[in-house]
């Protein structure tokens, strides 16, 4: 994998990322390499993270981190722009939507806690572009008491996704209490990880039933299968004359 080579190469500053993360990486980010991407990262730490996603995503990317320790701020350079400030501060959130452009990949590896994801997604998803995509790392902490988590608990970013998968399917509801929104509209598919959550966004129709093919209740069907039934009576009858006509040495009839 071409990111982890990149994560093992250690001439960057350090990185924390869980073993199973880069197959997922590659499966979702692969296609934005070598475009004119930009790319958001909430959580800086210590800044490595942003120069592998300089290297991986190739020369035409401008990657962009957020973190609330201003001493982060040192680690801009070319292409890394750092924005300081708190992800469940909504003012700081409406101020760096004014300030960003359209985001082709959203990476939330931040503070985890439930009031953290939740916020940062409903805040910053609108600014990611049609084909983007917006992940939450570290969804585990949904289970999380001190997190703010809890199995089944409510307000948990994993309680808040399942949500939006009700969300997906609501063109087809029967129900009242679930209908189209935002979110119906503008996510293609939710796709759940051990700790991450990724979300596809597109613009999304209502969609609709195509057919194709020659049902055996088809007229023109039913219309073959009588003429050839005819023929077959046809033939056998022909066939049985001149059984009769050869027994006799009278000859044949051609058909």
């Amino acid at each position: 994998m071409e990111l982890l080579k990149i994560f093992n190469k250690r001439t960057h500053r350090p990185i924390r990322k869980w073993n199973h993360y880069f197959d997922i990486y590659e499966r979702h980010f692969n296609k934005f390499c070598g475009q004119n991407v930009n790319i958001l990262e909430i959580g800086v730490s210590e800044g490595g993270s942003l120069q592998m996603w300089k290297e991986y995503f190739g020369p035409n990317a401008n990657i962009y981190g957020v973190d609330i320790l201003p001493e982060c701020k040192f680690y801009e350079e070319n292409r890394i722009k750092v924005f300081i400030g708190s992800q469940d501060d909504s003012s700081f959130l409406k101020k760096l939507v004014q300030e960003l452009p359209q985001i082709d990949i959203i990476i939330d590896d931040g503070g985890h806690t439930m009031n953290q994801q939740i916020m940062t997604f409903r805040q910053l998803y609108p600014i990611v572009k049609n084909g983007g995509i917006y992940v939450c790392e570290d969804t585990h902490t949904s289970y999380w008491i001190n997190y703010g988590g809890g199995f089944h608990r409510r307000n948990t970013f994993i309680e808040f996704s399942k949500s939006l998968v009700d969300q997906l399917h609501a063109q087809y509801s029967e129900q009242g209490r679930l209908k189209p929104d935002y979110y119906t509209k503008s996510i293609a598919s939710i796709h759940f990880y051990d700790s991450i959550v990724i979300f596809d966004k597109q613009e999304v129709s209502k969609n609709y039933i195509l057919t194709s093919g020659k049902s055996k209740h088809d007229p023109s069907i039913r219309k073959k299968k009588k003429k050839s039934i005819v023929k077959k009576i046809e033939i056998g009858f022909w066939l049985i004359v001149n059984s009769i006509l050869r027994f006799f040495n009278l000859g044949s009839i051609k058909w």
